[in-house]
Formats: C-alpha cells, structure tokens, sequence
C-alpha cells in the first residue's frame, strides 16, 4: 500500500502543477473559455484519481481480509463526468466543451506519462 500511496503523491503533484499552468494560462491568455473548461475538467479528473486510490485502498483491504470486495467507484467517476459535460454545455460561454473533456481526461494522460517515466528510469 506505500507504493499505491507514492504513485498518488507523485500524481497529484503532476495535477497541481499542470492545474497551475491552466490558471496562469487563464489569467494571462485571450482564451477565456478553453482555460476554464480545462480547470474544471481537471479538477473532477482530480477528484476522481482521489476516488479510484480510496476504493483501490478498501479494495485491497477487503481482499487481504478476505471479505467480499466492492465495486472501486466506477459510478462515482462516470457521475463526475457527465457533471462536468452537463455544466459545459449548459454554460458554452464560460466552458469550452472540448477542453472540459480534455480536463476529464488528463489523469488518464498523468499515469500514461507516468508509467513510461518509471519504465525509462527502471
């Protein structure tokens, strides 16, 4: 389980940083609605990293305790996700949908990058 924790810490690093070039890109860009609609993507990319390490945590306790396991969130996730596209195309002038979807998408892209950084360094 210290490995699980190590790989959270290291993706939640790679969140906030690419969270506070979004911000930066808000603040000084023309492009309002892109930016924002990475943010909010991301954050509920965040949110559901955090959600898949708790459930992945009890998953695995249940099992070394050889108790029945549930499921590891993937409703949770899917909610999050329609919630994100929900409030994007029910404000288009404030969220631009395609980068709202690219935000949802971005914790899949941090462990994708980070699985082939920790096969390069292996």
């Amino acid at each position: 389980m210290s490995e699980l924790r190590d790989i959270y810490i290291r993706h939640r690093k790679y969140i906030l940083y690419l969270l506070a070039i979004y911000v930066l890109g808000y603040g000084f860009t023309s492009y309002d609605s892109v930016f924002l609609g990475l943010i909010v993507g991301t954050l509920l990319s965040f949110y559901n990293l955090w959600v898949m390490v708790r459930k992945t945590k009890r998953f695995g306790q249940a099992i070394a305790e050889g108790r029945n396991a549930r499921s590891i969130g993937t409703f949770t996730r899917l909610a999050s996700a329609a919630l994100a596209v929900l409030l994007a195309t029910k404000y288009p002038e404030l969220f631009h949908i395609a980068g709202t979807i690219l935000g949802l998408m971005t914790f899949y892209i941090v462990i994708l990058i980070d699985i082939i950084i920790q096969t390069i360094r292996k």
